[in-house]
């Protein structure tokens, strides 16, 4: 029949078409173990469609007591600990507390041991951007630039291995200094991996940040405004990607980074692809500064890498094996440690996410009486549920990823 209504079954009415039909939200749980979250951290999340209404967010699935772990043995002993917080980029960790310590203690490193200590910082900062970066490439189906920066990561972590040890988890500052001298070698070798990480990141470059797929699910999704992230006292790369250039390393330098060459990259708008561009170029900056240390560290020559106190510094292995003295030293250093005045202090760094730090406070024992982390990831996360309101679900992932929640830190 020509003009004919057939309404649609349901409805009794063409008036029925404008009705506003009652639609119950769902409620998704994503998590505690979900392959794309890197860690143990759970969303609770309200769905109206595929936007985003509500989303709560439960941490604290990987605490185990990292504050009572440090304050139940010596000063050395938590040392150890402090490697399992970002263990991305441990190392930084390290230093935070040991600067602490140091401060405590009213010691001051020798000039060759802080410069090994920004190098590896650096090398550390590099690795996590890496993770960061390659884990975001991932979760949107970009495998080819993924694997140029799992590459990349890979010679990074070889290169801290060569300098520290290990190549996630180092244990190499120690109180007073660090473990060892840098290899005969490692110069050269570093200086290739400087090279071919570049050309690495290049082509990371080429492949994504220009790539149409990428700037659009990155593009104007979890923004957040400085004014959002100096109320939740955000710090890090989520800061900066706003416009705010404070870098600890700038506004309070520690070690010798007042003597290094770099630059803050700011972003503009705070978003998912603000924050992929701040980290890209802070590690090409953290490129710089290494090869800066090695230049530095080559014009220094052989030196010192830890404090001359006995009371402080380990023994050498060889007088260990071979001289009683040392052998008693060794002992009485592994058992009870140094004994720190009474006091209390603050000590912060410039780690991949933002501020960490460590307040102290020592009643002149070899114990800590209390250890007090600032944990960037903990701090940085709560403003996600904000940055989240009305988008897309399939943000959610891209979001976490450049926000870069690390479980050990976030949850101690």
């Amino acid at each position: 029949m020509s003009g004919a209504y057939f309404p649609k079954p349901g409805f009794d009415s063409e008036d029925d078409f404008g009705r506003d039909l009652h639609t119950e939200h769902q409620v998704l749980n994503m998590g505690p173990s979900h392959p794309a979250t890197h860690g143990t951290v759970k969303f609770l999340i309200e769905l109206d469609g595929e936007n985003i209404v509500n989303l709560d967010i439960q941490v604290g699935y990987l605490h185990r007591g990292f504050e009572k772990e440090c304050e139940a043995g010596t000063w050395y002993q938590a040392v150890p600990y402090t490697d399992r917080l970002n263990y991305n980029s441990a190392v930084l960790a390290n230093v935070a507390f040991c600067l602490a310590v140091e401060k405590l203690l009213g010691i001051e490193t020798p000039e060759r041991c802080q410069w090994l200590r920004v190098m590896a910082s650096e090398i550390s900062r590099v690795a996590d951007h890496l993770t960061r970066c390659g884990a975001a490439c991932l979760e949107l189906a970009a495998m080819t630039p993924f694997l140029y920066g799992i590459e990349a990561r890979e010679l990074t972590w070889d290169h801290l291995e060569m300098l520290c040890g290990a190549r996630v988890t180092s244990n190499y500052v120690r109180i007073g200094g660090v473990k060892h001298e840098m290899p005969e070698d490692f110069p050269a070798s570093c200086r290739g991996y400087i090279a071919r990480t570049r050309e690495l990141l290049a082509d990371f470059d080429s492949m994504v940040t220009g790539n149409r797929i990428f700037i659009d699910r990155l593009k104007d999704t979890g923004v957040i405004d400085r004014e959002t992230c100096l109320r939740y006292a955000v710090t890090g790369p989520m800061l900066r990607s706003t416009g705010v250039p404070l870098d600890m390393r700038k506004d309070e330098p520690y070690l010798v980074y007042d003597e290094i060459d770099f630059d803050v990259p700011i972003g503009e708008v705070g978003d998912n692809y603000d924050r992929y561009l701040v980290c890209v170029e802070e590690m090409h900056q953290s490129l710089r500064i290494i090869e800066q240390c090695l230049v530095k560290l080559e014009q220094l020559g052989p030196g010192p890498v830890n404090v001359t106190d006995p009371r402080i510094r380990w023994p050498a292995k060889e007088g260990v094996f071979n001289r009683m003295e040392e052998l008693i030293q060794q002992f009485k250093s592994v058992t009870e440690g140094p004994r720190v005045p009474a006091g209390e202090a603050y000590t912060a760094v410039e780690s991949a996410n933002g501020e960490l730090g460590f307040y102290l406070v020592s009643d002149g024992s070899a114990v800590p009486v209390k250890v007090r982390c600032r944990p960037p990831s903990f701090i940085n996360l709560p403003p996600m549920a904000k940055m989240l309101e009305g988008a897309l679900l399939a943000d959610l992932i891209p979001t976490f990823d450049f926000i870069n929640m690390v479980g050990g830190e976030c949850d101690r």
